[in-house]
């Protein structure tokens, strides 16, 4: 019986870290197909994980629940039948519910598979500002976790992440919450505590069928109202294209250290991204969601192309300090690329999430691909800062 576990977490939460550790430290020796789920044109951790010799099926589609109602079953069914593996693990798209994940691993009529764990990781440091702004989806992969895994935690304070528990615990009073930071814990622990939670597991996925039935009830009727009409929903996109912004924490900088005095000053300050009425929908004829109706493409912009240039790691590091910078970009969430390096041979390979900035030198890849998302975020005003 193939094993399948879900790796869910909001942008930037560090699922592609924990996949690496889990790989290199706990599944050895095992035969793993990774399937990653990408919000955008463009996908980038394939490059990152390639390197650990895991076959990898990438579907980089806008629309992510119709892509996992369509193809995404398609996928699963190939990968069993090509590579029979013992493992899969599927990494969906950082705005993507975990709720949805789950209910397409399981209509997807597998035969010789089911799902085996559901894990959200949250970064510890940013876990108050997401669930306040982006709660719809955020709050959905809590929700729906047997094991919710933290990160950063090495990086704030005890009374802080102590808030981030509660926080936590008011949307899943049961799942266990690993709080110690990834480098003191081996893969291999980390894992059985994720396979220790299968009578919850099984507990929450009920639930989501369950919700997932209703839903599917209350549309097929939606969709058949008494006057026997079909809805249109595409008139209803315009009103999703103008939210208001606020700033949040634009003042700390990630270089480790603790800016705690300053973040809950920062967080009260709210975007209304998720104030839509509930009916709204994106214009596909499918429901998006449990609590609510949006899509990720509702809410969240994606840029991602490929380049030629080679940046020196000093201009790499400026550009991305610069998003910071909400009136002139938007409001950027997550920024991650591969670009050929001027000063060397090797590349560069960067990660961004507000207020945190991680540049390296890695292997190469095939050509340079830079990726940008975020929440009303503006595209040419981003190109030129990248040119």
């Amino acid at each position: 019986m193939t094993k399948i576990d879900i790796v869910s977490g909001f942008l930037g939460a560090g699922k592609t870290t924990l996949i690496k550790k889990l790989l290199a430290e706990a599944l050895k020796g095992e035969q793993v197909v990774l399937i990653e789920n990408e919000f955008g044109e463009i996908g980038v951790d394939g490059g990152f994980l390639k390197e650990a010799g895991i076959e990898i099926t990438e579907m980089n589609s806008g629309c992510i629940c119709c892509s996992l109602v369509g193809d995404f079953a398609t996928a699963l069914k190939e990968v069993l039948e090509k590579y029979h593996p013992e493992r899969i693990l599927i990494e969906p798209s950082g705005v993507g519910k975990l709720s949805d994940v789950m209910a397409a691993v399981q209509n997807a009529g597998l035969d010789g598979a089911s799902l085996n764990s559901a894990v959200a990781v949250v970064d510890a440091s940013k876990a108050k500002m997401y669930i306040k702004n982006f709660g719809e989806f955020f709050v959905n992969q809590i929700e729906h976790a047997g094991t919710i895994i933290l990160s950063r935690t090495g990086n704030i304070s005890e009374e802080k992440l102590n808030k981030t528990i509660e926080l936590i615990r008011e949307h899943n009073a049961k799942a266990t919450i690993v709080t110690t930071p990834w480098e003191q814990l081996e893969g291999t622990v980390i894992l059985e505590t994720i396979e220790g939670a299968k009578d919850l597991e099984k507990e929450l996925l009920e639930e989501v069928m369950r919700h997932h039935e209703e839903h599917e009830h209350e549309h097929h009727h939606h969709d058949h109202d008494e006057h026997g009409h079909h809805h249109d929903h595409d008139e209803h996109e315009d009103d999703h294209e103008e939210h208001e912004h606020h700033h949040h924490d634009h003042d700390e900088h990630e270089h480790h250290h603790d800016h705690d005095e300053h973040e809950d000053e920062h967080e009260e300050h709210e975007h209304h991204h998720h104030d839509h009425e509930h009916g709204d929908h994106c214009g596909c004829g499918h429901d998006h969601g449990h609590e609510g109706h949006h899509h990720a493409d509702e809410i969240f912009d994606s840029i991602g192309y490929e380049t030629t240039r080679a940046y020196t790691k000093a201009e790499i590091e400026k550009i991305l300090e610069a998003l910071e910078e909400e009136d002139r970009f938007g409001m950027v969430l997550r920024s991650k690329g591969i670009v050929a390096c001027s000063d060397n041979n090797e590349w560069i390979h960067f990660d961004y999430t507000p207020s945190e900035v991680n540049v390296r030198y890695g292997k190469p890849d095939v050509t340079g691909r830079i990726v940008v998302i975020g929440a009303d975020i503006k595209e040419d005003v981003i190109k030129e800062l990248f040119k």
